[in-house]
């Protein structure tokens, strides 16, 4: 999906007025205590990745089965399948082409928790999670030992790495590798733009999208999948399902899984095993899990925050997009440096109120969506965003134009 100059400026143009609007997040008052009533019927709420999951999920909370067991139907299902690269089996490899996966949950009745990350050779690093809660005394387990005690604890050793997923990773490697995330981060003082030119319909991104093609072509992806893996390689996804379930009694639970950002830097661990930021449950409010960048999330400790949003009586959707205008406050409302960054919210409350919020909208023809199931059958319902459009590729590669300091005006 191509983004133009005039996508941009529009996008720019309705962001700075909802900038100016409230930049200033945390200067709400006390809505009131959170609501006490119980859900007339079971929710589940997911990331859209999880929709197809969604009917075994529910399956497990109308017949008296257990929260967190509902959830783990949910995002079991894309960690299982190898077409599904933002998680589990086939996620998308660090730079060393090593398939590294994360994972946390949260049982809300018990309050207990379990994390693992950067985990090799598991699939199911959510069921991991689950059993660090169950038969450790920790929360969090990470790399190799977590590794050995899947293994002492019956996950079998699989390779995690598809063919399909090593090929986007050799065409990223042969074409893009330079621009990785090495270097000072995008909120750092010592970050400068690289200097660029033209737009994306210029002649040069003309050209290198057909040396791109050219190699994806030689490296034997097919045809059909060629277009969709370059735009991995040119804006590497950060792929992550997170997942919240309440039940008729008021129980609620959530966990999050992920692959983490594509060829990322060996060990990086993001958000999606943080209690707390890329998930949180708590029994008496409700449940909150992010997708998108998880440096972002962890700053903010995004999950955590919304819980304690609508512990003060924010709605799901107030309480999400307060906090995703934390992030905004991180950088001070710094647009050219926000539209390369994104986040979505899952948001559910004790009582079976719900929200998706995200910091951009995505474009018209694919809108930023949750997926969600309270007994009337599962759907997809659009984020309510912050910002109209897309957020743009990391990092900032040629052929993309910054704004002119009229445009910034």
């Amino acid at each position: 999906m191509k983004f133009t100059r005039r996508d941009f400026i529009a996008t720019t143009a309705v962001g700075s007025a909802s900038l100016a609007l409230d930049l200033r997040a945390q200067q709400k008052p006390d809505h009131g205590p959170p609501s006490t009533l119980l859900p007339k019927k079971p929710v589940i709420i997911c990331a859209a990745i999880g929709f197809n999951y969604l009917d075994r999920g529910y399956t497990v909370l109308t017949s008296g089965g257990d929260t967190l067991d509902a959830v783990m139907q949910v995002i079991t299902g894309p960690e299982d399948d190898p077409n599904e690269d933002s998680v589990g089996l086939g996620g998308l490899p660090n730079e060393d082409c090593v398939v590294q996966l994360d994972a946390c949950c949260m049982h809300g009745p018990t309050r207990m928790a379990g994390s693992v990350a950067g985990v090799e050779e598991i699939k199911n690093v959510s069921l991991l999670a689950k059993a660090v809660m169950e038969h450790t005394g920790h929360v969090m387990l990470v790399g190799e030992g977590a590794q050995k005690f899947g293994f002492k604890m019956g996950f079998p050793r699989e390779n995690l790495l598809t063919e399909h997923s090593r090929k986007i990773w050799q065409l990223w490697r042969e074409t893009m590798s330079n621009d990785d995330w090495w270097g000072p981060g995008l909120a750092s003082p010592d970050f400068k733009f690289p200097r660029f030119g033209g737009d994306n319909e210029s002649e040069l991104q003309d050209e290198r999208m057909r040396r791109i093609e050219e190699l994806a072509a030689k490296i034997g992806i097919e045809p059909e999948l060629r277009m969709m893996a370059i735009q991995k390689v040119l804006r590497p996804p950060t792929g992550t399902i997170h997942c919240s379930a309440v039940n008729e009694k008021g129980e609620i639970s959530g966990a999050t899984t992920t692959s983490g950002l594509a060829w990322k830097i060996p060990g990086r661990a993001g958000d999606s095993p943080i209690i707390g930021a890329g998930c949180f449950t708590d029994q008496d409010v409700g449940s909150a899990g992010a997708t998108g960048n998880g440096e972002e999330d962890i700053k903010v400790v995004g999950g955590h925050t919304i819980v304690e949003n609508m512990r003060r009586g924010m709605s799901p959707q107030e309480a999400g997009l307060d906090t995703l205008k934390r992030i905004l406050r991180n950088y001070n409302g710094n647009m050219e440096k926000l539209r390369y960054v994104d986040m979505s919210y899952y948001i559910l409350r004790k009582d079976g109120a719900y929200a998706g919020v995200s910091l951009w909208s995505g474009s018209a023809q694919h809108p930023r969506r949750f997926a969600v199931h309270d007994g009337d059958g599962k759907r997809y319902e659009n984020a309510v965003a912050l910002f109209q459009g897309q957020s743009q590729g990391w990092p900032p590669v040629a052929g993309k134009k910054r704004l002119s300091p009229e445009q910034k005006k």
